[in-house]
């Protein structure tokens, strides 16, 4: 059954007014009365899940300024890309705990900047144990939409996040099914281990616009299908039992053939796109990503003046997102997402 209006996620918390991932993004976003907030999750040298939207962490937190760790500055190919920097894998915790969190966009988010070196890194415990004292204050039920990030990366270094992920979230009392949880990520086969494991749960498959799972890139070489395929109806049929949903870049509800015709067409303001519906008739859901009011994410046809941080007109763009019927959406701006999608249409 598909919600008459769809879950309002603070992506990485309240991301666009403080540090992600930080203390008071979470704090604000779940003030501000999101259905669930999304932790990103990486592991620790240790086996600690952290809490950061990437293992290189050199754009997120003052890592690169601490003179103790400048040795540790190194190149990894990371799901097929050679990176340059610091990785959570190469610290312990307790190491990792000394860091402080940075806005990762100053220029587009310099208020939010002014956060910076003030708060240290989370543990997805931390997240964990946040939203479910925030529920039991406000009396209501507060979800997480847990994203495993870099999965067969961490798994070939010995370091795998499924079984760490399960015993954390039984652990934390989130594995039995008593709480809202979602699982996500960009890769099939650590979906299909956490459900092995017995982890109740919605679990959503992430697809991009364009590229290929490294899972299945991994395994299959250049016979892997590319993340639209799953978007086709033939994907769609391939996903039935092994997914719950998908959670799409937002590019795909708003302008379902760019990426097929590679060019830069702007917004057709006709009918949704054709993929919710041919989703939810296979009883999937549908997310998708990122909602942000800024000039700098929006599509050109929604841009104002006044520069890359201005607003835009997101409404416009976020009604089309709104009337594709999707299930849910991330939001940086918790309190933006929460009023529109909670207001009737129209008004």
């Amino acid at each position: 059954m598909h919600r008459r209006q769809p879950l309002v996620i603070g992506h990485r918390g309240a991301s666009g007014y403080r540090p992600e991932h930080s203390r008071s993004a979470y704090d604000l976003a779940l003030a501000m009365g999101v259905d669930a907030v999304e932790p990103d999750v990486v592991v620790s040298k240790d086996g600690v899940l952290v809490v950061r939207h990437e293992n290189e962490i050199s754009g997120t937190t003052d890592v690169a300024d601490r003179p103790e760790f400048a040795a540790r500055r190194t190149t990894k190919k990371v799901d097929g890309s050679a990176l340059t920097g610091w990785f959570t894998e190469d610290f312990t915790w307790e190491e990792l705990a000394t860091l402080r969190c940075r806005e990762r966009l100053p220029q587009i988010r310099p208020s939010s900047a002014s956060f910076d070196d003030q708060q240290p890194l989370l543990r997805l415990r931390d997240v964990l144990d946040l939203v479910r004292a925030a529920g039991l204050e406000q009396g209501r039920r507060i979800g997480v939409v847990v994203e495993v990030k870099h999965a067969s990366y961490f798994e070939g270094i010995g370091l795998g996040t499924a079984p760490l992920l399960a015993a954390e979230l039984a652990e934390a009392g989130w594995g039995s099914g008593e709480l809202p949880l979602v699982v996500e990520s960009f890769e099939q086969t650590v979906l299909g281990q956490l459900r092995a494991l017995g982890i109740p749960g919605t679990y959503i498959y992430l697809l991009e616009g364009a590229g290929r799972p490294f899972d299945q890139v991994l395994a299959l070489g250049p016979r892997a299908a590319s993340y639209r395929h799953w978007a086709t109806p033939a994907g769609l049929d391939e996903l039935v039992g092994q997914v719950d949903g998908i959670s799409v870049a937002k590019r795909m509800l708003l302008e379902p053939d760019r990426d097929a015709h590679g060019d830069d067409r702007r917004v057709e303001h006709g009918a949704p796109s054709p993929l919710v519906a041919a989703a939810h008739a296979r009883g999937l859901q549908v997310f998708t990503w990122t909602l942000r009011p800024e000039n700098q994410f929006l599509d050109t046809a929604f841009r104002a003046r006044g520069g890359r941080a201005a607003f835009g007109d997101y409404e416009s763009e976020w009604a089309i997102i709104r009337d594709s019927g999707v299930d849910g959406v991330f939001v940086d701006h918790a309190d933006l997402g929460v009023e529109f999608f909670r207001r009737a249409p129209g008004r």
